[in-house]
C-alpha cells in the first residue's frame, strides 16, 4: 500500500517528473512559473501527464488527467491543485 498522498508529495512528484523530462534538476524549476517559461512544450506536457498517471496509479487505480482539463494546467501548482482536488488530498 502506498504512503498517504499529500500536497507536498504531489508537488515533489510533479517537479521530479518535469525535471527528468526537461533534463534538469527539480530545484531549477519554480512551481508558480508557466510550464512554457520553464521550457516545456506540448510534447513534454504529454510526457508529464503520462508520468503522473503512472505514478498516481498506486493511489487511485485508473487515474487519468482529462484531455479537456490540460489547458487549465499552466504551472506546477495548477497540476498539484488539479490532482489534489481529483484525489481529495488535503
Amino acid at each position: 500500500m502506498a504512503d498517504a498522498l499529500t500536497r507536498d508529495a504531489l508537488r515533489e512528484m510533479v517537479l521530479t517528473n518535469l525535471a527528468e523530462i526537461l533534463e534538469t534538476t527539480p530545484d531549477t524549476l519554480a512551481a508558480d512559473v508557466p510550464f512554457t517559461d520553464l521550457g516545456a512544450d506540448s510534447l513534454a506536457l504529454i510526457e508529464l501527464v503520462e508520468a503522473l498517471e503512472e505514478g498516481l496509479a498506486s493511489y487511485a487505480e485508473g487515474f487519468r488527467i482529462d484531455v479537456e482539463d490540460l489547458e487549465g494546467l499552466v504551472t506546477v501548482n495548477d497540476a498539484v491543485s488539479y490532482v489534489a482536488t481529483r484525489l481529495q488530498v488535503a
